[in-house]
C-alpha cells in the first residue's frame, strides 16, 4: 500500500481550486463565485473515494479540465460548472435531473452530451462511434459541449503515461482520428498541436524524443537567427508607428515529422522548422490595409516565394482563422514562413470559436461568424440525415473536418468553400439536394466537364442537370463532402428498399412453387447458401435480378443432399484434442509472439497492410472473419482501428526471436554508376541468412531508385542491414516500406 498525506492533499486541491479562481476572476459576474464553489463542493464529495490510475486524487482532473476551459479556450463560468461535473453523472449515483435543479437547464444539457451511453451495442456497431455521435447532436444546440470534451481529452492525452500501452495506443489513436481535426475545424491551434505530439510521444516515442532533442539543440542558433532576422523589420515598423509584437515559434513536432515523413527526408533537411509572427494593434477598419503594408515592409528586405503567399484576410478560412502568410528568403539562404495578423485575428487563431464569439457582436459584416456557423449548421442537417450506423457517420463527419479549401463561384458570382478535392459533383449538392441528384455534368469557366471533374480555386461553376438521372453507388466514390456523400447514402437506401421489398415478394413466391415453407430458418438458409451475410442483402440481389430466381431450386436440391449426409454421424473432436493435434504438427514453439493480457501464445495473422516483423511495435486486434491481426502501431489504419473499435485491441509484444524469416521492403535512392546493383546485392548476400525475393530498379539521368524486398528475423536484423547499405559508394538513402 503506498501511504497518502490525507492533509498535503487537501491542500493542493484547494491550491489549485484557488488557482482556477484566480484565471477565472477577469469574467466573472456577481454571483459566479458561489455557483462555481457549489459544483466544486458537489464533485469533491461525489468523486471523494476515487483515484486515477497515477494514484492522484480524481478531483485533479475536473479542476484541470476546468481550468484548460478557462485559461487555453477562453470559456466562462457555464462551462466551468459543467467542467467540474462532468464526470459526476457517468461515475456516481448523482442524476441529471439533480444537476438540473442546482445549476439550470443549459449546464445539465452541456453534461448530458458529455456523458458516455451505457449498455449493449448492435453488433457491427461500436461504443465509441455511438458516444461520439451522441456528442455532436448536443453540438448542434451549445458547442460548449465539443470545447469542454477537448478539454477533458488534452487532460486525459497530458497524463496518458500512466495508463497501460494498449490504452495509451487506443486513447491516442482516437485522438489523433477525431479530436485534433475537431480542434482544428474549431480553430484551436495551440490545442491542436499539443495533441498532435503528445500522440506522436504515445505511438512513435523514439521518433517524437528524437525530434525534440534536436529542436532542443538547435534552439540557440534558431534564437539567434530570428534575432538577427527580425532586426531590420522591426525598426521599420517602429519608423513607421506600428504597435507591434515579433514572435518566433518552432513548428509543432508532430508537423516536422509529418514534412520528414511525406518528403522522405531526415530533420536536418526541413527548411521552415519555425515561423516568425507579427501580430498588431489595429482598428477593424484598418486591419486588412495594415496587414498588407506590413507584407510590403517584410518583402522590401526579404524576397517572397510568389508561389508560397496565402491570403486568409481576403477569404478567411471555414474555421474563422485569418492570417497573411508568406514565406521569404534569409540573407543566409534559408527560407523562413512571416505571418502577419492582428491581435484580434491571433486571438481567434489561438483560441478558435470561443474567441469568434467574443467578436461575433462587434463584426457588423457578419463575416467572422459565417464560416464556423455554417459548419455547425452542415453538422445539424448531417446528423438529421443520418440513420446508418455510427461508424459510418464517424467517417462522413470525419470528411466534414477538412484542412484545406478551394474557394470556387457560382454562375452569379457568389463564393462557395469546399474542401480540397472536391468535385463538380460536391458543388451540386452543395447549392441543392435536388441539384446534386440530378447532376449530369458542370460547365467550369464555360467548358463542359464530367461531374467528377476536381474543383480548383476560382472555378466558377454551372450545374448541368436532367429529370432522368439519378445517384449511383459509384457517386460516393467522386464526393468528399459529408452532405453529398449523406444525401447520396439517403437516396441509395430509399431505392434498396424499394429492391428488397421486391426480392422478398420474389422470394415467397418462388418458395411456394417449390413447396417449402417461407421461414426464417430457411431465410437464414438461403442467406447462408448464396454467401451473403444478411437476410436483406439476399432480398436486395434478386430483387435487383442479380440472383437469379430460378437457382433458388438449386438451393432445394443443396438441402436434400445435407439430410442425406447427416444420416452418416460424424464425431466431433473436442477443442482440446484439437489443438494437441496443431501442436503436434506445429511443434510446441510455433509461435514467439505474446498475446492478450496474460500474454499467451495464440494463433494470428500478420496484416499484409502494414507487414510486422519482430522488434516491431505492434497490437492484436480481433477481426470479425479472420481471428486476430498483428499490426504494427505505426500503420497507415492503425489510428481508425483503434478509434472505432478500441475494445477489439488486445496488447502484443515479440519474445526473444526463433530464426524464423519475414517479408520486409526497402527502398534505396542515389546516384547510378557501373556496378552498383553489383555492390548492393554483394552486401545482402554476404548478410547471414538474408534471401532476396524480388529487386527493382529503375534508372533516370543518372539517379538510381531500386525496391528490394527481402527476408529478415527481426527490425534489429533489418537496421543492421539498413546501415551497411548505406556505406555504398553512390547509396543516398535506404528507407523501409510496408
Amino acid at each position: 500500500m503506498i501511504h497518502v498525506d490525507l492533509e498535503l492533499e487537501r491542500k493542493e486541491i484547494l491550491k489549485r481550486y484557488r488557482k482556477l479562481l484566480r484565471h477565472a476572476k477577469p469574467i466573472l459576474k456577481p454571483g459566479d463565485t458561489k455557483l462555481i464553489k457549489k459544483a466544486f463542493n458537489i464533485s469533491l464529495e461525489a468523486h471523494k473515494d476515487m483515484r486515477r490510475k497515477s494514484g492522484e486524487p480524481y478531483i485533479y482532473h475536473p479542476l484541470e479540465v476546468a481550468l484548460v476551459c478557462v485559461e487555453e479556450i477562453g470559456l466562462g463560468t457555464t462551462s466551468i460548472i459543467a467542467a467540474l461535473l462532468h464526470d459526476v453523472v457517468e461515475d456516481t449515483d448523482l442524476e441529471l435531473e439533480d444537476i438540473e435543479r442546482e445549476f439550470g437547464n443549459k449546464v445539465m444539457t452541456i453534461i448530458d452530451g458529455l456523458t458516455k451511453i451505457s449498455g449493449v451495442f448492435e453488433y457491427g456497431s461500436s461504443q465509441q462511434a455511438e458516444n461520439f455521435r451522441k456528442m455532436l447532436l448536443t453540438l448542434s444546440e451549445d458547442v460548449r459541449v465539443i470545447l469542454i470534451k477537448l478539454a477533458d481529452r488534452l487532460n486525459n492525452m497530458r497524463t496518458l503515461g500512466s495508463m497501460p500501452r494498449h490504452k495509451q495506443l487506443k486513447i491516442a489513436s482516437e485522438t489523433m482520428y477525431l479530436y485534433a481535426p475537431l480542434a482544428h475545424r474549431l480553430g484551436l491551434y495551440a490545442i491542436k498541436s499539443e495533441l498532435e505530439d503528445l500522440y506522436l510521444k504515445y505511438t512513435d516515442t523514439e521518433t517524437y524524443k528524437d525530434i525534440v532533442k534536436k529542436i532542443n539543440e538547435s534552439k540557440s542558433y534558431r534564437n539567434k537567427f530570428i534575432k538577427s532576422f527580425i532586426l531590420p523589420i522591426e525598426d521599420e515598423l517602429t519608423k513607421q508607428g506600428f504597435k507591434f509584437v515579433i514572435k518566433g515559434r518552432p513548428k509543432s513536432v508532430h508537423s516536422i515529422y509529418n514534412k520528414m515523413k511525406k518528403q522522405g527526408i531526415p530533420f536536418e533537411e526541413v527548411y521552415d522548422l519555425f515561423a516568425i509572427r507579427i501580430i498588431l494593434e489595429s482598428e477593424l477598419e484598418d486591419e486588412k490595409a495594415d496587414c498588407w503594408q506590413v507584407y510590403s515592409i517584410v518583402t522590401d528586405f526579404y524576397r517572397p516565394n510568389p508561389d508560397r503567399l496565402r491570403d486568409w484576410i481576403s477569404t478567411p478560412r471555414s474555421n474563422g482563422y485569418e492570417s497573411l502568410h508568406t514565406t521569404v528568403m534569409s540573407n543566409t539562404g534559408q527560407w523562413v514562413e512571416v505571418q502577419i495578423r492582428t491581435n484580434r485575428m491571433d486571438e481567434i487563431a489561438e483560441r478558435g470559436y470561443a474567441a469568434h464569439w467574443k467578436y461575433k457582436e462587434k463584426d457588423a459584416s457578419g463575416r467572422t461568424n459565417s464560416g464556423l456557423d455554417e459548419w455547425i449548421s452542415q453538422v445539424r442537417s448531417l446528423l438529421e440525415s443520418n440513420d446508418g450506423n455510427a461508424i459510418e457517420f464517424m467517417d462522413d463527419f470525419r470528411g466534414n473536418l477538412f484542412h484545406d479549401e478551394v474557394f470556387v463561384f457560382t454562375p452569379k458570382g457568389d463564393l462557395k468553400v469546399l474542401p480540397h478535392e472536391a468535385s463538380a459533383l460536391d458543388f451540386a449538392f452543395e447549392i441543392h439536394t435536388e441539384i446534386g441528384a440530378k447532376c449530369i455534368g458542370a460547365k467550369v469557366n464555360q467548358k463542359l466537364v464530367p461531374i467528377t471533374y476536381k474543383l480548383k480555386n476560382g472555378d466558377q461553376v454551372e450545374i448541368l442537370t436532367s429529370n432522368k438521372q439519378k445517384p449511383t453507388e459509384d457517386w460516393l466514390n467522386h464526393v468528399v463532402t459529408s452532405r453529398a456523400k449523406a444525401k447520396i447514402k439517403e437516396s441509395l437506401r430509399e431505392e434498396k428498399k424499394s429492391a428488397i421489398i421486391d426480392g422478398k415478394e420474389i422470394a415467397q413466391r418462388k418458395l411456394k412453387s417449390l413447396k417449402i415453407d417461407f421461414t426464417s430458418e430457411v431465410v437464414d438458409q438461403l442467406r447462408a447458401f448464396f454467401d451473403l451475410k444478411t437476410a436483406n442483402e439476399f432480398y436486395y440481389r434478386l430483387g435487383k435480378g442479380i440472383i437469379d430466381p430460378s437457382s433458388i431450386k438449386s438451393f432445394k436440391e443443396f438441402k436434400e443432399q445435407q439430410k442425406q449426409k447427416a444420416k452418416v454421424t460424424d464425431r466431433v473432436k473436442d477443442e482440446s484434442s484439437f489443438t494437441k493435434e496443431i501442436k503436434s504438427l506445429k511443434g510446441q514453439d510455433h509461435d514467439q509472439l505474446l498475446i492478450g493480457e496474460d500474454m499467451d501464445v495464440v494463433d494470428y495473422i500478420l496484416a499484409k497492410c502494414c507487414n510486422p516483423i519482430p522488434g516491431d511495435d505492434v497490437f492484436g486486434f480481433v477481426t470479425i472473419n479472420e481471428g486476430i491481426k498483428i499490426h504494427r502501431t505505426s500503420c497507415p489504419n492503425a489510428v481508425e482501428l483503434l478509434s472505432n473499435h478500441g475494445n477489439r485491441v488486445i496488447k502484443a509484444r515479440w519474445t526473444s526471436q526463433k530464426e524464423i524469416a519475414f517479408l520486409a521492403g526497402l527502398r534505396i535512392v542515389g546516384t547510378d554508376r557501373v556496378g552498383l546493383i553489383n555492390d548492393l546485392t554483394k552486401v545482402i548476400s554476404n548478410e547471414l541468412k538474408v534471401n532476396m525475393r524480388s529487386i527493382t530498379v529503375d534508372s533516370d539521368a543518372g539517379i538510381f531508385d531500386g525496391t528490394i524486398k527481402l527476408y529478415v528475423h527481426s527490425t534489429e536484423h533489418l537496421d543492421h542491414l539498413i546501415k551497411n547499405l548505406q556505406q555504398v559508394e553512390g547509396v543516398i538513402k535506404v528507407t523501409r516500406f510496408d
